[in-house]
């Protein structure tokens, strides 16, 4: 009875009124503070990271596990803090390597909303290398949207575009050079690029461009599936370009462990005790399961982003790390040089030697094309370290010795005038091929063959040389024009030096 004269006391009505009304006035406030939030652009990359967390709910990972990769949020702070004067990059270009599940798509999508968001006018458009794919990061896009953000929007959200108040626009685009050609964007997103027709990538090469204080920004992103592939070429010529490679595994994404033991886990073999400091999302348990589910060389490819399968590759035991050594010119050992012919093609000439131990070492490498041959000639000269003379041999192409029925004279004559004697046998591509297998690993498990890292052109060769993908039992390898003629160069030394004496040496 008590409480309920008290309930009932016109004091105690009014008191809970006036402490509704304070909610509400606290509840207005607080929304108020919490969309002016959102429309704050993160001054730090700390503060970046908490927008998404508060505003997306996403926890972007921010530790690099594994000494060469990056984090993901390195990548998402780049992409977005380029356009500010402060933070800005000499190059807004990014590529993004990371493994299978390690978010790659998802956070492209965040930082296209973010673009267009905070910075007016941003015109962002999403090409990928199938339509679901690309409609996967939109769909992740117009998540967000939905969930909060719909106040920034001019207009219904349509099937492949959406637009913002403050005059950005992001729209998706279909994998057709028709479809990126005579575009003038500012932000381009590639996603999943290895599966991209390479005369659509090359078109897109072209679309960005900036403008209303926008830079321009392409951004690559897929997993490495194959060591000759789009992705491959794209990450070979990233240093060239000053192009910054964000590259993360499933070491940068996965969850703190916290209550395993390392004896016992599966993963322990590659793990090594890096989950102990991992603060990503992927589950562990999930992890052993796809692990259990996969071959090595699949496991390694897709979710340790190590070297890409070499299924399709001629010289799959060929290891960087073991065949490329610094090896220089040994005045004591004899010289050899070994030529491909080419005008549109390279022309490629590879200086070796053989030590007494029967290693073959490749110590430099030209690599030209659309060059005559006395352009050639002067370089092989200029670039020999020893007198003419002293070269042993110079083995080439076969082919060489045919007339062109335009000229009326042959590469290996032309040479000749020069002063540059050539010796030639022919032999089967596969013949070439076994006898490098042979000096990459021999029966007995040796290596004797050692290439300078100065032969940058015919180490990439050695691992992208490979099978046409649909390849059966003995077919000859892809020649592609960029990996094979390298490769033939020293095909020709090996064929040549096992048979010298049986090398022919004409005069004309």
């Amino acid at each position: 009875m008590a409480n309920s004269n008290v309930d009932s006391c016109p004091c105690s009505w009014a008191g809970a009124t006036t402490l509704r009304r304070n909610d509400k006035v606290n509840i207005a406030k607080a929304a108020e503070v919490y969309l002016a939030l959102r429309r704050s652009r993160p001054r730090t990359k700390r503060n970046l990271k908490n927008y998404v967390k508060v505003f997306l709910g996403i926890d972007v990972p921010d530790k690099k596990i594994c000494p060469d990769h990056n984090s993901p949020m390195d990548y998402l702070w780049h992409s977005f803090a380029s356009d500010f004067a402060a933070e800005a990059e000499a190059n807004a270009d990014a590529i993004v390597w990371a493994n299978r599940g390690g978010g790659k798509t998802e956070l492209a999508a965040v930082a296209t909303l973010v673009d267009c968001v905070f910075k007016p006018n941003c015109q962002v458009r999403i090409l990928a290398g199938s339509g679901e794919q690309a409609g996967r990061m939109y769909e992740y896009l117009t998540g967000f949207l939905r969930n909060g953000f719909e106040q920034f929007l001019a207009g219904a959200i349509r099937k492949d575009k959406c637009s913002f108040l403050n005059g950005s626009s992001v729209e998706v685009l279909t994998q057709s050079p028709m479809s990126v050609r005579g575009r003038h964007i500012q932000k381009l997103r590639c996603d999943e690029v290895e599966l991209f027709d390479e005369d659509v990538f090359n078109a897109a090469k072209f679309t960005t461009q900036s403008k209303n204080g926008i830079g321009a920004a392409m951004e690559v992103i897929s997993t490495m599936h194959r060591p000759y592939g789009l992705m491959q070429k794209i990450c070979s010529s990233a240093e060239r370009s000053a192009t910054p490679i964000f590259k993360w595994c499933l070491w940068e994404v996965i969850e703190k462990c916290t209550d395993r033991n390392c004896s016992q886990c599966p993963l322990w073999s590659d793990c090594r005790g890096r989950a102990k400091r991992a603060a990503g999302y992927l589950k562990i348990d999930d992890c052993i399961t796809q692990m259990s589910r996969a071959s090595r060389a699949g496991w390694e490819t897709e979710m340790l982003c190590k070297r890409p399968s070499l299924e399709n590759a001629v010289f799959a035991e060929f290891e960087p790390t073991v065949h490329v050594q610094p090896v220089d010119y040994d005045p004591n050992l004899p010289l050899y040089r070994s030529l491909d012919f080419g005008f549109v093609n390279p022309f490629v000439c590879l200086w070796i030697q053989v030590d007494n131990d029967g290693v073959v070492r490749v110590i430099d490498e030209y690599v030209r094309n659309r060059a005559t041959v006395d352009v050639h000639a002067e370089q092989l000269k200029a670039r020999t370290p020893s007198g003419e003379e002293q070269v042993a041999a110079t083995f080439c192409d076969p082919a060489g010795a045919g007339v062109n029925d335009v000229t009326g004279t042959s590469t290996v004559r032309e040479l000749r005038s020069y002063g540059i004697t050539t010796r030639y046998r022919r032999s089967g591509i596969l013949e070439g091929i076994e006898l490098i297998r042979r000096a990459i690993r021999s029966g007995d498990g040796q290596s004797r063959l050692m290439i300078s890292p100065r032969c940058q052109r015919l180490i990439e060769a050695m691992q992208c040389y490979h099978y046409p993908d649909a390849s059966s039992v003995g077919e000859l390898p892809l020649k592609d024009g960029v990996y094979d003629h390298p490769i033939d160069a020293l095909r020709y030394f090996f064929v040549n030096y096992t048979r010298s004496a049986k090398a022919t040496s004409r005069r004309y």
